[in-house]
């Protein structure tokens, strides 16, 4: 079952957010007559055609179709279900609202609510912060902290905290609240072993993973005596998937969107030292390498990556795999490499700021850091198979470069020559291979805008349809004309599908004689899809006017279908009663002639 919120909740959260403040924490808008317009962040756009409509509250793309109100620009932009949204937004316009605790299904079993969980790890959180203030071990800790350079301001603005060496502490503290064991082990705070619970992080420094909606979805936690991995992170849960997950997204997020570019270091100090630097468009892949799903959040909020990685063996490695997942993801690319071996954090603290922004500025170009690769490979291994094996990877670079339309024709043209030249084959030869590799990198790429698509709502805009499209544009731009037509204009005259299921939509609102019909009608469907149909038929119908007109056309012309199919039906039962009549005729006659 699956979580709701009361109407007046969810109209009061939507009228406190203003749709273009909202679009333009993500979206560089600019006046066009009484609307706003800029790229649209749901389809590769090069011309503005997002439309933003102040008046309205809605925003519209008249290329893709996507469209809705500001919980539908939310639910797509940050992949959000239409209740986080509403809890997103709640937050951002500082409402408190209540959401349900956990569900049963239907088959008994228990579904976990994620807020739920969030609320436990945000529990959970301060309870690890006050041991870092208030402990013995927290003061040493806190000397740790000092030792590595990490600000005191900063360790408040990431919730740095201490998970104690006792195993016990959160079970302790659990227990005084009444909340329940269980519920911690959901979260990925406890462990079970030998039908005891222990809590999972034991004598660490705790990273706290926020999600770009401020949840606490997860911990990081760095060993402090060396004892275990380096590093763990909370498990999958209900909330969290690591793949999936960009630590310093919630914080980095604005100065990305102003930039169009964000920055990827691996590591959680990498990201914290960075921002403590001025350098807050950076994020960090919690320490585990760079996958689809990492690229398709990043992908939400910047155009631009620049990856910088350890310039050690590892980090040249985890910069190559990361470099085919954002070249799928249609994203520029740049790579840049801390020198010295050191990682980025070091650098900062020995370099200084200046020379860390030089690294980036100099950040090298993904097919010329691709090509200085490729040769170096060559130089070191003069053998066929591992010669065949980098020239397999800078092939398959290249087409999914070129798939992406990130090279520009010149450039694939001076890439291909000097190709040829290096292998002493001919343009075309090169040409071949290059297209034998479009295949596997277009199918990667169909996946991907298969995830990324608005779907679009198939109507046949046969005479019938036309008319029904027609009243549901004219009510949902002048309501007030339903008054006189409420008779006439019933759910029956309804019949496709998706107008259909607007139309009930409609229909239920206007018994309430709303004020905002559009903004009711959008914040009562939880569809993408739904929303950006009903606002293409506000949108369409306003152009049109000529509401009287159109709205009574339209009627007459159903009721009329509506009539003739009623005589259609009577004709049609008469004539298969007369048939029953004739059949049971034929039937006695044979009868009297046996006897």
């Amino acid at each position: 079952m699956a979580i709701r919120f009361d109407n007046i909740v969810i109209e009061r959260v939507q009228q406190a957010n203003d749709i273009v403040d909202l679009v333009s924490e993500h979206v560089n808008l600019n006046r066009k007559g009484k609307e706003m317009v800029g790229l649209c962040p749901f389809h590769e756009d090069h011309k503005p055609s997002l439309n933003v409509n102040p008046a309205k509250q809605i925003f519209k793309c008249f290329a893709c179709g996507a469209g809705g109100d500001v919980f539908k620009f939310v639910q797509m932009r940050e992949d959000l279900t239409f209740p986080q949204a509403v809890q997103r937004l709640a937050e951002r316009a500082g409402i408190k609202i209540e959401s349900a605790g956990n569900k049963t299904r239907t088959d008994g079993t228990e579904q976990l609510d994620p807020n739920r969980l969030a609320k436990v790890n945000d529990w959970a959180a301060g309870i690890f912060l006050h041991n870092l203030y208030n402990t013995k071990k927290g003061k040493e800790t806190l000397k740790y902290l000092e030792e590595r350079k990490i600000p005191a301001e900063s360790i408040k603005k990431w919730k740095l905290g201490l998970a104690l060496d006792t195993g016990d502490d959160l079970i302790k503290n659990a227990k005084e609240k009444n909340i329940p064991l269980k519920l911690l082990q959901q979260a990925g705070l406890l462990v079970s072993s030998n039908g005891q619970f222990r809590d999972k992080f034991i004598n660490r420094l705790m990273f706290t993973i926020a999600d770009v909606t401020d949840r606490v979805i997860a911990f990081g936690g760095r060993t402090l005596d060396e004892k275990g991995a380096k590093y763990i992170n909370s498990p999958a849960t209900a909330l969290f998937d690591k793949s999936k997950s960009v630590y310093g997204l919630q914080q980095a997020r604005p100065a990305i969107v102003s930039d169009e570019t964000a920055v990827v270091v691996e590591g959680y100090t990498d990201c914290i030292m960075a921002h403590a630097y001025g350098f807050e468009n950076v994020v960090a892949t919690l320490g585990t390498s760079f996958t689809a799903g990492h690229g398709f959040i990043i992908r939400r909020y910047a155009k631009k990556v620049i990856l910088l990685f350890d310039g050690d063996t590892a980090g040249i490695e985890a910069a190559n795999r990361a470099i085919e997942v954002c070249l799928s993801q249609h994203l520029d690319i740049k790579v840049a490499f801390v020198p010295e071996g050191k990682d980025p954090c070091e650098y900062l603290l020995t370099a200084g700021k200046e020379k860390f922004e030089k690294l980036l500025t100099d950040a090298v170009d993904v097919f010329e850091y691709k090509w200085n690769r490729l040769e170096k490979k060559f130089d070191a291994d003069q053998t066929f198979a591992g010669r065949k094996k980098a020239l397999d990877e800078f092939l398959q670079s290249l087409a999914a470069g070129i798939n992406s339309s990130r090279r520009k024709v010149m450039e694939q043209g001076l890439l291909v020559n000097r190709l040829a030249t290096l292998l002493g084959l001919s343009r075309k030869e090169i040409r071949n291979e290059i297209n034998k590799r479009m295949n596997t990198v277009r199918r990667t790429a169909a996946i991907y805008m298969e995830n990324r698509k608005v779907a679009k709502l198939d109507i046949t805009q046969g005479l019938l349809n036309e008319a029904q499209r027609e009243i549901l544009e004219v009510l949902i731009n002048e309501p007030e004309l339903y008054k006189n037509a409420k008779e006439e204009i019933t759910i029956e005259l309804f019949d496709e599908p998706v107008l259909k299921q607007i139309a009930e939509l409609l229909l239920e609102a206007l018994k309430s004689e709303p004020r905002t019909l559009l903004n009711q009608l959008l914040s009562r469907t939880e569809s993408v899809e739904l929303a950006g149909y009903i606002t293409e038929l506000a949108q369409e119908g306003a152009e049109k006017g000529n509401f009287e007109l159109r709205l009574n056309k339209a009627v007459e012309l159903l009721l009329r279908q509506k009539e003739k199919r009623k005589i259609e039906g009577i004709k049609d039962k008469d004539k298969k009663f007369r048939k029953i009549a004739e059949n049971a005729g034929k039937g006695n006659r044979h009868i009297i002639g046996m006897s």
